[in-house]
């Protein structure tokens, strides 16, 4: 079989047949400046590439100390033992750049550009991200709406429950750690 019916049958690119037949990894000739590959090896090469594992994901834990490591400010009195998340706009996918006057000059959701004018509603729905160590669960202090709607730049309007991506933003930044 020819390098692009190999590349499709195995799941890789044709350069990485080539690699493999140059290095021996699988069995071709090479005839015509063109390679020929042996339909039984590459058969072998690929139950061999299968039978690896892959490393098991570890577990996202929210404790106060991964918490901290993304970037969470511990606050202790009395009974509560909490860590707030002041910078929760990052982990929900929202960036702004300001003048020096502090307004906003520019504003993006998940990378897409958005109108300025809904920023101030967007950051002003939520108030409090916090990790509490009592319950181990993020708590969210919000003006009652746990979505809000974005308008992007292109005119499409969207409805974005920022509770679920400020959470996957956090769990995704824990599971870098």
């Amino acid at each position: 079989m020819n390098t692009t019916t190999a590349a499709t049958q195995a799941g890789v690119t044709v350069a990485t047949i080539r690699d493999w037949a140059r290095r021996g990894i699988i069995t071709a000739t090479k005839t015509a400046g063109r390679w020929i590959i042996d339909t039984a090896s590459l058969t072998r090469r690929i139950a061999i590439g299968a039978l690896k594992t892959k490393p098991k994901a570890r577990p996202v834990v929210f404790s106060t100390e991964t918490m901290t490591a993304i970037g969470g400010n511990r606050w202790q009195r009395g009974d509560k033992d909490r860590v707030y998340i002041n910078d929760w706009q990052r982990f929900a996918g929202l960036a702004t750049t300001s003048y020096n006057s502090g307004s906003i000059a520019s504003a993006a959701l998940g990378g897409r550009p958005i109108a300025n004018s809904r920023v101030y509603r967007i950051v002003s729905a939520v108030s409090k991200v916090y990790f509490d160590a009592a319950d181990g669960r993020l708590h969210f202090q919000h003006d009652g709406a746990d979505a809000v709607e974005v308008r992007y730049l292109d005119g499409y309007r969207q409805t974005v429950d920022l509770i679920s991506c400020i959470t996957t933003g956090v769990r995704t930044a824990i599971a870098a750690l």
